[in-house]
């Protein structure tokens, strides 16, 4: 059954916009030439599509002739504002950009836990409203969060949990009460790091993968074909809560420790640096990834991470012949030491997620994957290969911590333009 004509311009519309998004501003003749439509058609569409304030004329095409045919057509970036929030168990970051996602304001503050439910939210929804007016901007279209715990599939809703603090909950209602215009969604923060990868770091060739997200806290984000997977009651990827070996005990169902978190997270991490004698970068956060990021530092013989002894680190036997080889000062050494020991515990995750998915691709995210680069991301593989029998890429983080915000603002961005880009 052929198309109505409402439906059929819905459909060019919503082609030629997605191509502008994409390729940036085009001609009429290009927008012919990629989309395949009629000469008529295109100007039929390109006259509908500015009469609706969703593109403009924005230049002329220097190398074609003068003409209706040299104007260069863009989308209208004022056309919406955004906001995507990056909310943490100690503060919050907020970006606003316009609708084809360049960053006009971004700002953060810290909330410490003492602060109380009503303030925390205040402090958190004043930083909103103040990133919005250094942007220039007099309202949000679309508010993109990301928050740790879970989201319920039902209603979008994070759900009630007694390990994160009550003004994550609070936040979302605060912020539509203050922004009654603006759309608002939640979703998990390493679901949306996911995506970001996906779009814009490491997974940009991959359609099924796994993040495993090493921070603060401990978590994965599981894409199969293309689509993120958040299981029947959102709980897709709480790794914090796998039992592993190697821990005092097993997790309970409202505590992960003795899980996966108990090896991975960044306080076992910044305690198994400490046991190693990696002093961390001044003022890293968290400081686990700090003393990452100085291990990887020191293996490049860029600088010195601690001071070798007998006895204080544990036997190098994992790590390759040629580091060890090359690894003539004391620093290596325990740098090299402190990441075997930490693949070896990352490892089990990894390896856990490879039995069940099969992803074929598992990304090191966080600011631990990102700070640990191809140096931990290697150690992972090598180990990986031994322990499993599936072929399995270990790919490091291209976007660590930022990976929050960056995935909250592509999907406030795809819920704008769905609804203004749709609407034609």
């Amino acid at each position: 059954m052929p198309a109505s004509p409402s439906t059929a311009r819905a459909i060019n519309d919503r082609l030629a916009l997605g191509l502008l998004q994409q390729r940036g501003p085009l001609t009429a003749a290009q927008l012919k030439q990629l989309t395949g439509l009629s000469r008529p058609t295109v100007a039929d569409l390109v006259e509908r599509l500015s009469a609706a304030g969703l593109i403009a004329v924005v230049g002329e095409a220097g190398e074609q002739r003068r003409g209706p045919n040299a104007k260069l057509y863009g989308i209208v970036a004022g056309r919406a504002h955004l906001a995507a929030l990056d909310v943490r168990t100690e503060g919050v970051a907020v970006v606003v950009s316009d609708l084809v996602g360049e960053v006009l304001a971004e700002a953060s503050v810290p909330i410490t836990g003492d602060a109380g439910t009503g303030p925390a939210v205040e402090q958190a929804v004043a930083l909103v409203e103040r990133a919005l007016k250094e942007a220039g901007a007099d309202r949000l279209h679309t508010v993109g969060i990301g928050a740790p715990g879970l989201i319920d599939p039902a209603t979008g809703e994070l759900r009630d949990s007694g390990a994160l603090p009550a003004w994550h909950r609070r936040l979302v209602a605060a912020l539509q009460e203050r922004l009654p215009e603006a759309r608002v969604s939640v979703e998990n923060e390493t679901n949306l790091a996911a995506l970001a990868e996906q779009r814009d770091g490491a997974a940009r060739d991959r359609d099924t993968f796994v993040l495993l997200w090493l921070g603060h806290g401990t978590g994965a984000a599981v894409i199969l074909d293309g689509t993120l997977r958040r299981g029947t009651s959102g709980g897709t990827g709480e790794i914090g809560f796998l039992p592993v070996p190697g821990t005092s005990g097993l997790p309970s169902a409202t505590d992960c420790t003795g899980g996966f978190h108990s090896l991975a997270g960044a306080p076992a991490v910044a305690e198994l640096a400490a046991e190693h004698g990696v002093r961390p970068d001044p003022g890293a956060d968290p400081e686990a990834a700090g003393a990452v990021r100085a291990a990887v530092r020191a293996l490049a013989g860029k600088g010195a991470v601690g001071e070798a002894s007998s006895g204080e680190a544990s036997s190098p036997g994992q790590a390759s012949a040629a580091e060890s080889a090359e690894s003539a000062d004391p620093a290596s050494v325990v740098a090299g030491r402190f990441l075997d020991d930490l693949a070896d515990r990352v490892v089990v995750g990894v390896a856990s997620v490879v039995a069940l998915l099969d992803p074929g691709c598992v990304v090191l995210g966080g600011e631990v994957g990102q700070a640990g680069g191809e140096a931990l991301a290697r150690r992972v593989r090598e180990r990986l290969v031994r322990m499993s029998p599936l072929p399995t890429e270990v790919r490091p983080s291209a976007l660590g911590g930022a990976a929050v915000l960056r995935g909250a603002l592509l999907t406030a961005r795809d819920q704008a333009q769905d609804e203004l880009f749709g609407a034609r």
